[in-house]
């Protein structure tokens, strides 16, 4: 004898499909011979579908819970991850000009946000330098343009309202010096201004011949007839990049620092330092002893030492931003200035990258 077992109709992965009520195509059949030696099995697939739907709705509501659990945990790992920002945003936005000594609170943890806390703190420490060094500039050059312009002034009214006991040579001569140095002053504000402005990490396309300009500065000078300019050139080519009028400026301020402080000679030589591929500018005098204590404070804008406010007088008295602007275009051309410990007078060396040819 032969068994078959006979389905009719088939399942439905639709999970609205009713067994009950003939949405799938099943029949209800008992089991009947129709045959002689086979028996035909014909049964209903109910209770199958009825396993199909539950398994389909179990399916979808397992989705749903979990895409639910994970969005809601996503959520919270995002929202946690996000809130030290809200936090560094709020103390950010809470900053101003007037409490720049305020900084980010880093979070515990040493992360991305965590470093990016630290970058914000070190860009808040170099903006309240640069305001703080604004705010003393403008105060010592209101300080110093003051000066001139009173005496300036008290000489021009003495003269206007007791003519009889003013000395009109000596007048006029007093009020030329107290307007050239206000011109000079002017003059190396503005240059300061325009050198703090520019970016000092541009490239420079033009190029200078240094020794050319070594022999210019000393030539121009008109020391008194004490001193003595003495000039050492190396030979050899000393090609620097940058603009000829700066670097002009630069030498000569050193030289009027040196002329300012003399006692009777002063020496700037022009050699070359092959290992570091630089131009090396000496210039020496022999005045005044630079203290090691002032080596690095005599660059600060309008720093004058206690001899040279002795020494200063007339025409020839400094600003006090000779060596700041010297030092400023030096670091302009990618080049320093220091002062080297010396005995008896005083040392600047200036080293400026030689062109690459």
């Amino acid at each position: 004898m032969f068994d078959s077992l006979t389905s009719h109709g088939t399942l439905s992965l639709n999970p609205f499909t009713d067994p009950l009520h003939g949405t799938a195509p099943i029949r209800h059949a008992d089991a009947y011979v129709e045959f002689p030696g086979y028996v035909v099995m014909v049964y209903s697939m109910e209770k199958s579908q009825a396993l199909v739907n539950t398994a389909i709705w179990s399916l979808t509501g397992g989705i749903l819970g979990l895409s639910a659990l994970i969005a809601s945990s996503v959520w919270y790992a995002i929202g946690r991850a996000l809130h030290p920002v809200e936090a560094i945003r709020v103390e950010f936005a809470e900053l101003t000009a007037h409490h720049l000594d305020r900084r980010i609170t880093p979070p515990p943890k040493g992360n991305e946000v965590g470093r990016l806390a630290a970058t914000m703190n070190s860009t808040l420490d170099t903006l309240q330098t640069a305001i703080d060094r604004h705010r003393q500039f403008v105060a010592d050059a209101s300080h110093e343009l003051r000066t001139p312009l009173a005496t300036l002034r008290f000489t021009l009214e003495l003269a206007l309202t007791k003519p009889h006991l003013a000395d009109l040579d000596r007048t006029v001569r007093d009020a030329h010096n107290d307007t050239v140095r206000l011109e000079n002053l002017t003059d190396d504000l503005l240059l300061l201004a325009r050198l703090d402005i520019e970016d000092a990490g541009r490239p420079v396309h033009k190029t200078a011949d240094l020794a050319d300009l070594v022999r210019d500065e000393a030539a121009r000078r008109r020391p008194p007839p004490h001193l003595a300019v003495e000039v050492r050139i190396s030979s050899g080519l000393f090609t620097v990049s940058g603009r000829p009028a700066l670097l002009g400026r630069l030498l000569g301020n050193l030289l009027d620092n040196a002329e300012r402080h003399a006692n009777s000679t002063i020496t700037i030589a022009l050699t070359r330092d092959t290992r570091r591929h630089e131009a090396v500018v000496d210039v020496v005098n022999d005045g005044p002893v630079i203290p090691a204590e002032d080596h690095e404070r005599i660059f600060d804008r309008f720093t004058r030492l206690d001899h040279s406010r002795a020494r200063d007088t007339g025409d020839r008295e400094g600003s006090g931003l000779g060596l700041a602007i010297a030092r400023r275009v030096a670091s302009a051309h990618h080049g320093t200035i220091t002062v080297n410990p010396s005995p008896a007078g005083a040392h600047f060396v200036l080293r400026i990258p030689l062109h690459d040819h």
